[in-house]
């Protein structure tokens, strides 16, 4: 087994963190960059950050915020959320990404992979799926944070997406994504059975339990979000300067509901004590 990557992802929205259920009802947790400095010095092994209204207004807002972070941060970067050209996937890199990660601009022009990969390389790009389980069993891939309808099967284009080069793929489940229910084991498994680039599992996990639940559908990578959070909000004082979107979550003192928050510290532990192998700290 090759070594499962642990992965802050953190979704911003204007100066924000902010983290919501099904990609939806977005809560302001604080600046992204306190959170992303809390990461990096507990171990993290990348981080993953998604402009998660980029697509909506043609745009992506993390020139600065990836900037910052690559002064202090060494470890890959990874951004998504509105690229939809050669040229801005080459802004984000010389921001100090290391990786993009594009889907809406896929879908809509899946040349962009390839010409993406031959000018950067594979292990540049990455595409992600964002996938709803419809009443039939199949599951289906939306768009624009999970906002667009577009018919395309997840696992086909799964298999379509490596052949046109992209290096990595995250699936977000859009039915677990804020809930902590758990990853959506029977889409990673579907995925990972039919592809040979590396799978990063996103959307669900509430427990540690769900680390090897998840690894034994052979992802390379975990993605977490509400559980490192939450767990970051426990000890700290979040700073924001904004007042934009809801801070009711905050002012409330934030219920967790089925998540139990945890670090990357316990997560790392968790893996050892497990035999899973992994970056130790």
């Amino acid at each position: 087994m090759n070594t499962v990557r642990t992965i802050a992802r953190l979704d911003v929205k204007g100066p924000n963190l902010v983290k919501g259920i099904h990609l939806e009802g977005l809560r302001v947790l604080g600046q992204p960059e306190d959170f992303s400095k809390f990461y990096y010095q507990q171990g993290a092994d990348e981080l993953f950050y998604q402009d998660v209204v980029a697509s909506l207004y043609n745009r992506n807002g993390l020139h600065d915020l990836i900037s910052n972070v690559a002064k202090f941060s060494f470890v890959p970067l990874t951004v998504g959320g509105g690229i939809r050209s050669i040229e801005d996937i080459k802004t984000m890199l010389k921001a100090g990404a290391d990786k993009v990660a594009i889907n809406t601009a896929a879908i809509n022009n899946p040349g962009l992979i390839t010409e993406a990969a031959n000018t950067f390389g594979s292990s540049t790009i990455v595409v992600t799926i964002e996938a709803a389980k419809q009443s039939d069993g199949n599951y289906l891939a939306f768009t624009d944070n999970g906002r667009e309808y577009t018919g395309v099967e997840v696992v086909s284009w799964a298999q379509r997406a490596e052949e046109l080069g992209a290096g990595e793929l995250v699936i977000t489940s859009i039915d677990k994504e804020g809930t902590g229910e758990g990853y959506d084991y029977d889409l990673l498994e579907q995925v990972t059975s039919k592809v040979t680039v590396p799978v990063v599992a996103h959307g669900g996990a509430g427990q540690l339990d769900d680390i090897g639940k998840a690894v034994k559908c052979n992802v390379n990578a975990l993605a977490f979000a509400s559980v490192l959070h939450y767990d970051f909000l426990k000890n700290n004082i979040p700073s924001t300067s904004s007042k934009e979107g809801n801070t009711e979550f905050l002012k409330k003192g934030m219920a967790f509901g089925k998540i139990s928050p945890f670090s990357i510290e316990q997560i790392k532990s968790y893996m050892v004590s497990h035999q899973i192998p992994c970056r130790t700290l």
